[in-house]
């Protein structure tokens, strides 16, 4: 079975595969399994090649922040810190998380569509270095909470430039009829721009673009920034404002399967090196002076670091239409096969030089006939007790884990030079019932 091999993930001389040096077997046998496990190496190294194109492509005048909303928790941050980059939040909980974490609010940046009062009002008190507004009543929301603390919020305006990426639809988030952003097109971006310049309390810092996820090709991102720079010089023609900022977002693909492209670490410098001569091009096409460039990469960083190793357990063919392998997880660690249809590559973690005898669906364990890592697995013939890893699951499969059927959430471990640790323990049936209360008139039912 071919997959995106690297240093970090490869088939070691017992036939099994290798995750950051360490052998998944003995991960199962130490960890159990349903267990996410992540490679802090490449996750390393790819925080490092963003950062190091914006230095050395554009002169520093710039700062990566790491998507949290892929895979957030206290070790993630840790690390984005250590290599010196910022992160943006979605939530009052990433916030949470992060600054629980140490991480200093200042190169922090507060995202989401409608945010709660009670996140901004955290998100103000926490110092958090900009807010980036995605509605009017927000535009209002923060501006008096920061009237009542005497200080001015810097901000960027989430505008909607109208590329339309070719991903799947769900994730594309700059389409005319998105949930997200001012457009462009009809006046609401530079109507929301003039009403927050009206505010006393509000720092207009820039603008925010983010045109969707999974996306390969370097053009749609190029006319993205064309279309901001374009409309940067329009605003300070026409409203005499100038933006200092513009973060243009993240969206680079990963690879999930044979139909996706391979970027190794250092390929994605040439992604971020066009958006980065696209932005020059239109600050000396308008006479600007070039902006402080933000991106935000999530999936890239964390996607392909990350792999989820399963147990088979019941094996169900069905004579002339399907054969169900069935593991010891589903929808409650991984819903995106359900939710988008996604594809993914899997092998028999302790049988991975074997040639595919089969095509499978990967079955998970709970009640629901949907519930599916995928379908069209080749594998080995697999047994009950093989060891399943199912590669590319870093990014948005814990974030979007659940506790469905009550099942647990799996772990996830941190490895890196054959040594691995815990950074998100286990769940207990503690856990699953910790927050039910049973009220006092049906104790005695």
């Amino acid at each position: 079975m071919k997959f995106h091999t690297r240093e970090t993930l490869k088939i070691n001389e017992k036939g099994h595969l290798e995750i950051g040096g360490a052998d998944a077997v003995d991960l199962a046998q130490r960890f159990s399994t349903p267990l996410y496990v992540f490679d802090e190496a490449y996750i390393r190294a790819m925080m490092r090649v963003y950062r190091d194109t914006i230095e050395e492509e554009y002169g520093g005048n710039g700062l990566v922040l790491y998507a949290s909303k892929a895979f957030s928790c206290k070790a993630m941050y840790a690390i984005a810190n250590s290599e010196r980059i910022g992160v943006d939040v979605v939530s009052g909980g990433e916030l949470y998380t992060a600054l629980s974490a140490g991480f200093p609010a200042g190169k922090i940046y507060m995202h989401g569509n409608n945010k709660l009062p009670h996140e901004i009002e955290e998100a103000l008190s926490a110092g958090v270095g900009c807010i980036v507004v995605d509605a009017v009543s927000e535009a209002e929301l923060i501006d008096e909470a920061a009237a009542r603390r005497g200080i001015c919020q810097r901000v960027l305006i989430r505008i909607n430039p109208g590329v339309e990426a070719h991903t799947h639809a769900f994730v594309q988030t700059a389409t005319p009829d998105s949930k997200f952003g001012f457009s462009i097109a009809n006046g609401s971006a530079e109507e929301m721009t003039r009403f927050v310049l009206q505010k006393k309390h509000l720092s207009l810092a820039g603008f925010h673009c983010h045109i969707g996820s999974q996306i390969f090709e370097k053009q749609s991102f190029v006319l993205a920034a064309e279309k901001c720079l374009d409309f940067i010089a329009e605003m300070r023609d026409k409203v005499g404002f100038t933006a200092r900022e513009l973060n243009l977002g993240g969206g680079f693909g990963i690879w999930y399967t044979e139909g996706d492209a391979e970027v190794s670490p250092s390929g994605y410098r040439s992604y971020l090196t066009a958006l980065i001569d696209a932005v020059k091009r239109g600050a000396k096409k308008h006479n600007l002076e070039e902006p402080f460039l933000l991106i935000e990469p999530g999936r890239s960083i964390v996607g392909e670091a990350g792999v989820t190793l399963y147990t088979v357990g019941a094996i169900r063919e069905i004579p002339g239409l399907k054969k169900y392998v069935a593991v010891d997880g589903g929808m409650f660690d991984d819903p995106r096969y359900c939710l988008y249809g996604s594809k993914y590559t899997a092998i028999l973690a302790n049988r991975a030089l074997e040639e595919s005898e089969e095509r499978v669906a990967l079955a998970g364990k709970c009640c629901e006939s949907g519930d599916l890592i995928g379908v069209d697995f080749e594998l080995p013939k697999a047994k009950t007790g093989d060891l399943v890893a199912v590669f590319s699951t870093g990014a948005y499969n814990y974030s979007m884990a659940s506790n469905y059927n009550r099942n647990f959430v799996p772990p996830a471990v941190l490895v890196r030079g054959g040594k691995a640790e815990y950074i998100v323990k286990p769940q207990t049936y503690e856990d699953l019932v910790r927050n039910d209360v049973l009220p006092e008139s049906l104790k005695n039912c």
